[in-house]
């Protein structure tokens, strides 16, 4: 190991799953390495670097033990106004996030990034699916799973299943995966883009900033947001759309029932009714998968058959239990509107919706023509559900207030009948009543069993 190496210092902000995992990779790779985190670090991560040997701090930023870095990785949970962040920042120390910490390190593996503001998760599983069906060493990443530097430094694969999110995007500055996705572009996590969403835009999009023409673009033709700033763009990379609108000479598309890919010389035709996953915006999910899939050459049996047998992830449309007739569907995941609007769209029985949790500037308008047509109740699970109340006072038949996950499940029992569905699906961050998403959707499961 160079001499050059050692003097490296390399400060983390934050002790999360990234933070550590990019600790350990710089660690391995002879960095000086020191982690500070404002707050309270977890113990599983605290063991972790104990036992790695690499030194901490938790409840707070010693400035003379982090401005001394020749590199800082930041959490992407730390936002560019955290005044350490601008103290780094004056000083000239270079930021990345773990994502561009673990590409430097990924030696000839390849990967595959996905990011959009709605079906990241379920694509992405999808995609590593594939891949393991068709016998590929591959590893699930990113904001999903695994940290990519963790899973580096420890297990490496030849492939990285990578899902992104525009935070994560914002802290790269080499990051070049081979086959880059874009599934959507809807409004959200405006807060941290100073209420512009066009810089929400230019975040998703710099997923192709470092590509070249040895790689491809995986990204949805029906959306508007998409499309308009394609218009403006020099791509750097081959484009491969996707569509229910058109058909495409290449990329793929759904024309009445059949699913068609075309990508080089590889042609993949499948009936939807063959998909696992239901509902439009999965088909969309299911196509961009199977073109990423065909992109990297695996044979279309393959794909067929990880798309026939692929079972939905948990927290996101996971079908919970019947209980005297009546469906419980746990969609914890929806922590915005959209995503909500998607699981709402899907449903094809009368619904008594729970909704609610910290409010991120959410436009529930979206929601209105579907409450009004598929929602018989609507149950509020938050502290505060004055602007759920008041969104949905005329269109909704009922609205009715709880305080945590068990009134709110016997309170929506109580007001569905046989062959009605109670669907967790909050349109908001979860953190007023719960640690997380899953900790919301594991207490709503408990729930539910309990019935």
């Amino acid at each position: 190991m160079s001499t050059t190496n050692m003097q490296h210092r390399l400060v983390i902000l934050g002790s999360g799953e990234s933070g550590v995992g990019a600790a350990l990779l710089g660690k391995q790779n002879g960095y000086e390495v020191f982690v500070s985190d404002g707050g309270k670090i977890k113990d599983i991560y605290k063991s972790e670097l104990t036992q790695n040997g690499i030194p901490f701090e938790e409840g707070m930023h010693s400035e003379a033990l982090i401005l001394n870095a020749n590199e800082v990785v930041k959490s992407p949970g730390i936002p560019e106004k955290a005044e350490m962040v601008k103290k780094i920042r004056a000083k000239g120390i270079q930021v990345i996030g773990e994502i561009e910490l673990a590409y430097r390190f990924k030696g000839n593996s390849k990967i595959i990034a996905i990011t959009g503001s709605n079906g990241k998760s379920t694509t992405t599983s999808l995609i590593y699916h594939i891949c393991v069906t068709a016998g590929l060493s591959a590893a699930l990443v990113g904001n999903i799973g695994y940290s990519f530097a963790k899973q580096i430094a420890e297990d490496p694969k030849d492939w990285y299943i990578a899902e992104l999110s525009s935070f994560q995007l914002d802290d790269i500055i080499t990051f070049r995966p081979d086959v880059s996705m874009l599934l959507n572009i809807t409004e959200d996590h405006l807060d941290r883009y100073d209420y512009k969403f066009e810089n929400y835009i230019n975040s998703k999009f710099r997923i192709i900033e470092n590509q070249t023409m040895n790689d491809y673009f995986i990204y949805c033709a029906d959306d508007p947001v998409i499309e308009q700033k394609l218009t403006t763009l020099i791509l750097p990379t081959n484009p491969l759309p996707f569509s229910m609108k058109q058909e495409l000479k290449k990329g793929g598309y759904i024309k009445g029932d059949q699913m068609m890919l075309r990508i080089q010389e590889e042609r993949v035709s499948m009936s939807i009714y063959d998909f696992a996953l239901k509902g439009k915006h999965n088909n969309y999910n299911t196509m961009a998968a199977g073109i990423a899939a065909a992109t990297i050459g695996i044979r279309k049996e393959k794909i067929r058959e990880a798309v026939k047998n692929f079972h939905s992830l948990e927290h996101r449309m996971e079908f919970v239990a019947m209980v005297r007739g009546v469906e419980f569907i746990n969609d914890s995941k929806a922590t915005n509107v959209n995503s909500t609007w998607y699981a709402l769209e899907s449903m094809n029985k009368p619904t008594v919706l729970i909704l609610g949790g910290t409010d991120k500037g959410n436009d529930y308008t979206l929601l209105a023509e579907l409450v009004k047509e598929k929602v018989k109740a609507i149950v509020c699970m938050g502290v505060d559900n004055k602007k759920i109340i008041e969104a949905f006072k005329n269109t909704a038949p009922l609205i009715i207030e709880t305080d945590c996950a068990k009134k709110a499940v016997n309170t929506a029992f109580k007001l569905a009948t046989k062959g009605d569905v109670v669907l967790l699906s909050p349109a908001c961050a979860s953190f007023d009543l719960f640690k997380n998403y899953e900790d919301r959707g594991i207490q709503f499961k408990d729930a539910v069993k309990e019935l």
